[in-house]
């Protein structure tokens, strides 16, 4: 279907000075959050974490490192499924990225700082390494606005400590002339939350429920946050996982996405079932979907979540 371009996701204000205003705000938010997440299954977070000039460094420093030669770039390896260097392939030919697990670990950053150079560097590790926890404060803020929407902010603590964030480097460079323009095809993405931020250079694009895709401006400091699979079996199919996609409109571009992932398993809480609402999925391994899904190519089946874990 095409682009639906009268509709925008709602853009919803999570700066510190808002939340900590007083219980009407937090309640305010916890509402529109929540909301947001079932119609939409993301929305854009204005928030006061990056000033102008320190996402021009962190996309400066990018494409600094995707400069590096192919034979450093693929030092980035993991045993994780779709992890680790991911080069350009066939119909997807603009794409490329690297990833660093564990990224709110300081050891992890230096890790992959010192696969990519000779020297240390110190400024990457600190920018991205400061960056990876201050999203993964947003991430926890906006996960505990969902639990008490839900009335079960008593397994909130809980799910904090199963979460482990991932951070993937992408740059989509621009089409030649008989290249698509395909950046990402469209999926949904099988984790708990990914939050997202770009360069100046648009082209993300989310699919409404039906069928229809809209595309999403980010506003000066502003990230998308999406819902994604694992939050969908979480919250008993009440949360929206939309599919997404990017596509390349002319202009070279960064992006950063933090992957939240849960190592323990994810189940729906019992007060989210009832008459109404009956279970739709069993217990949820994370890790072990991403090897179903890279598995027999079950990526591309029809619904591969309720293949997975449906009941």
């Amino acid at each position: 279907m095409e682009c639906a371009s009268n509709i925008r996701l709602p853009v919803i204000n999570l700066t510190e000075e808002i939340l900590r205003s007083g219980k009407d705000s937090w309640t305010e938010a916890r509402s529109i959050v929540t909301r947001a997440f079932e119609e939409y299954g993301c929305f854009i977070a204005v928030h006061d974490k990056y000033p102008s000039e320190v996402s021009d460094s962190i996309f400066s420093e990018l494409q600094d490192l995707f400069n590096l030669p192919l034979e450093i770039k693929v030092r980035n390896t993991s045993q994780t499924p779709l992890f680790g260097y991911a080069r350009p392939r066939p119909n997807v030919h603009v794409y490329e990225s690297m990833s660093i697990e564990d990224a709110t670990n300081l050891e992890a950053v230096e890790k992959f700082s010192n696969q990519m150079w000779s020297s240390k560097n110190n400024h990457f590790c600190e920018l991205f390494h400061c960056y990876a926890n201050q999203v993964a404060e947003l991430d926890k803020m906006v996960s505990k606005l969902v639990f008490e929407s839900y009335g079960v902010e008593k397994y909130h603590e809980s799910h904090v400590g199963s979460v482990t964030y991932t951070v993937r480097f992408i740059r989509y460079r621009v089409p030649e002339q008989n290249e698509m323009n395909v950046g990402v095809a469209p999926h949904a993405d099988p984790n708990f939350v990914t939050i997202i931020q770009q360069n100046e250079a648009d082209g993300l694009e989310v699919q409404l429920k039906n069928g229809s895709w809209i595309p999403i401006d980010f506003p000066p400091s502003s990230v998308v946050i999406m819902a994604a699979q694992a939050f969908s079996v979480w919250s008993n199919g009440r949360v929206h996982s939309p599919f997404h996609r990017v596509t390349i409109k002319g202009k070279e571009r960064y992006s950063i996405a933090q992957f939240a992932y849960c190592k323990k398993l994810v189940e729906t809480p019992t007060e989210l079932v009832d008459d109404e609402h009956p279970l739709l999925y069993k217990p949820f391994d994370n890790f072990g979907y991403l090897r179903f899904l890279t598995t027999d190519d079950n990526w591309n089946t029809p619904n591969p979540l309720k293949a997975y874990c449906g009941v």
